[in-house]
């Protein structure tokens, strides 16, 4: 392979892991004990802050706040969240905390504010001190831990038995025993509703009356719970490439997860269609695409990110396809199939699919995706497949292979937030992970409060993509000025990246 076609496969496989279900999670292993918990209860209070431990960042502060393992225990064992700020680059104009909901679930926004503070507008780092945290399980937060060697032994979600169906289920249990011996009590409370009682003790330790809330990808579920558990409590909040919790059923979910995911494929074909620049333009791309698909399942394409070993149709799919399609990046995708089909065909090999991270359990106690037997999970695989025939193998079925068994806390509902101001939601007419119409419903399910911005474009993430959309949420956060109900914001032409 020519060395520029390494170094964009690289470049692709380096971006951040978001994914679907949200965005990046984050790889926690290891063999250590868990964590200890304070064994009484303590004073949230003020928070404390000093210097993060990151000298290369300058101007972000840390600070760790205690809360409840259980908050229908308010005063049993206890842990430290882990917090972040930068305060507002002009203080005389400072409206106050806006507190950011990172993804995932597994995402870290003591992360977000340390080191990827260029994702908030200038307008909102001037008015705002910028705050997260990193939730309950993740990062700073008593994360999660499980052994690398189990987690390396995640049997693939392609079933092909019933035997293989009873396989998975009894690694999840074996896997979830472990993981919680080692994580603590914190493991069995790891759910959103969980975390609306923290981001409330966030909001009083930072001496807010009301709570400014920008929530991301995974992090819309903790904004929406937030004003549907304190609609009075809210000043505003922007939910940006939004989750819908409301969605019933296994089916349902994973329906919509394909057809977003599928949208995005559609729309890229349509783009290198009518674009000179694209790589690929003047071919076949399904085709194309499907040569590497069948190339990737004999084991003969190489992985960007391991040279010299193969690279898995799933992986294909969901590290490389999916993951420029959170970015619009329709032309480094177009430039990485090229040069993924000019490249030799290594030797057929067995592949193998990247285990998930452990925290997974976030994910599972949230969402009630029962499956009953191999013949109901083949079925889904075949929708999803029809659904999103370019596509096969999507992350959403990973997910909902890792939490047979699991129990869930914190189900589906619909939302009510009677009493909330108006809430800003957002969300890109092509998002490949949250798709448009989660954004149509969960604004219907916010009733009067909900507002419907439409970026018409690309990509997962919406709210910095051109002056209409910036403007738009800028204006709602600094002013509570709610745009016109229908506003839609043009799109930054595909292939042009975002980041």
């Amino acid at each position: 392979m020519p060395l520029r076609g390494r170094s964009t496969l690289r470049r692709i496989a380096a971006r951040g892991t978001a994914i679907t279900v949200g965005a990046a999670l984050a790889v926690i292993t290891g063999l250590a004990a868990a964590p200890a918990v304070h064994a009484s209860p303590s004073s949230a209070g003020a928070l404390r802050w000093g210097p993060c431990d990151d000298p290369a960042q300058p101007g972000a502060e840390c600070a760790t706040l205690s809360v409840p393992v259980d908050w229908a225990h308010p005063d049993g064992p206890r842990l430290d969240l882990a917090v972040a700020r930068r305060e507002a680059t002009d203080p005389g104009a400072r409206v106050g905390s806006m507190v950011f909901g990172p993804g995932g679930p597994g995402d870290s926004g003591v992360e977000r504010v340390v080191d990827g503070i260029s994702r908030f507008s200038p307008e909102v780092r001037r008015r705002f001190d910028i705050v997260s945290f990193d939730p309950r399980g993740v990062g700073g937060s008593n994360p999660v831990t499980c052994p690398g060697d189990l987690l390396a032994e995640r049997p693939s979600p392609d079933l092909k038995s019933q035997a293989d169906f009873d396989a998975t289920m009894a690694y999840n249990r074996r896997l979830r025993a472990d993981c919680r011996a080692r994580t603590g009590p914190v493991f069995d409370h790891l759910d959103t509703a969980q975390t609306v009682r923290d981001l409330d003790a966030l909001r009083a330790a930072l001496g807010e009356r009301e709570l400014t809330f920008h929530g991301s990808s995974y992090g819309t579920l903790l904004g929406a719970q937030y004003a549907e558990t304190y609609p009075r409590r809210v000043r505003a909040m922007v939910l940006e490439s939004v989750m819908d919790h409301s969605v019933p059923t296994t089916r349902a979910f994973l329906r919509s997860a394909a057809a977003a995911a599928e949208d995005s494929f559609r729309e890229f074909v349509n783009w290198c269609d009518g674009a000179a620049d694209c790589a690929l333009h003047g071919r076949d791309v399904r085709a194309v695409w499907q040569g590497l698909l069948a190339r990737a399942g004999r084991g003969e394409l190489e992985d960007p990110e391991k040279p010299g070993t193969s690279l898995s149709s799933s992986d294909l799919v969901n590290k490389i396809a999916f993951r420029t399609f959170y970015e619009a990046d329709h032309a480094g995708l177009a430039t990485a199939i090229a040069e993924m089909d000019a490249s030799k065909p290594l030797p057929a090999s067995p592949t193998s699919t990247a285990p998930l991270p452990p925290a997974t359990p976030v994910f599972c106690s949230d969402w009630h995706l029962p499956v009953r037997d191999h013949q109901e999970y083949a079925s889904l695989v075949a929708m999803m497949n029809r659904t999103a025939p370019d596509l096969p193998y999507l992350l959403p079925i990973h997910m909902v292979a890792a939490c047979l068994g699991a129990p869930t806390a914190n189900p589906q509902h619909r939302l009510d937030t009677q009493g909330a101001p108006p809430i800003l939601v957002s969300n890109a007419l092509h998002d490949p992970a949250t798709g448009y119409p989660w954004a149509v419903s969960v604004a219907r399910q916010l009733g009067r409060s909900g507002v419907l911005l439409t970026y018409e474009g690309h990509g997962h993430g919406s709210v910095t993509n051109g002056p209409c959309m910036e403007d738009a949420v800028n204006s709602y956060l600094t002013d509570l000025k709610v745009p016109p109900r229908g506003t839609r914001c043009p799109a930054v032409p595909p292939g042009v990246s975002l980041t």
